[in-house]
């Protein structure tokens, strides 16, 4: 894709939608961390019916602490890999409270060395938490960026790297949005809704639906 037709293919999404919001509910930065990592191979819905009653009670690193992993379990048995999940959340609610004091950095490298923490999850809590236009490839963002030619890459860190060299930095902030939000409602995986398409003319895709 030219650069031409990406500044042009972000302008429409950004006129469509100015302020793209992200779909995992939460209550705050920690809230928002636990709910991604759980969001990890499961659906956004399935998580927020996970964990509207568990961000009633927890919304600190102590308190998840505080909870234990067997309670925590049993308000999360509803997603996937819940056991290898809460794990995860309590110990790396442990390492906020230990190192960080009880607070979500905003940090890379300290993120990704929380437990359940990836490259992934740590640029959507800094993109959405922290408002840093970082871009976090998810499958739909790598389905998306493949199918169109804005990143075309064999792995989702390649397509991260295409990606974050290609977005011009006015639009870097809500492309991580934009771009799921298409891969979710129009550029879907199996029969891609090109007759809605509102990027369809910039699309490099050949087997659009007529």
């Amino acid at each position: 894709m030219k650069k031409s037709q990406i500044i042009e293919m972000f302008t429409r999404f950004e006129k469509a939608n100015p302020e793209p919001q992200g779909e995992l509910e939460h209550v705050n930065l920690y809230t928002l961390l636990v709910a991604v990592v759980l969001s990890a191979q499961a659906t956004d819905k399935g998580v927020n019916k996970a964990t509207k009653e568990l961000f009633k009670k927890v919304q600190t690193p102590q308190q998840m602490v505080d909870l234990g992993e067997e309670e925590l379990i049993q308000h999360i048995k509803t997603i996937g890999l819940f056991r290898g999940k809460a794990k995860n959340v309590i110990r790396l609610s442990k390492m906020l409270v230990e190192l960080h004091g009880g607070e979500v950095p905003n940090n890379q490298k300290a993120l990704e060395a929380l437990p359940g923490v990836g490259r992934k999850t740590a640029n959507v809590v800094r993109n959405i938490g922290f408002r840093v236009p970082t871009i976090a490839v998810d499958t739909h963002i790598f389905r998306v960026s493949n199918r169109t030619g804005l990143a075309p890459a064999k792995t989702v860190d390649k397509v991260a790297d295409k990606l974050i060299k290609v977005v011009p930095d006015e639009f870097k902030l809500h492309a991580h949005h934009w771009l799921i939000l298409h891969g979710r409602y129009t550029c879907v995986a199996r029969k891609p809704k090109c007759a809605e398409c509102i990027i369809r003319d910039l699309c490099s895709f050949k087997a659009k639906e007529q």
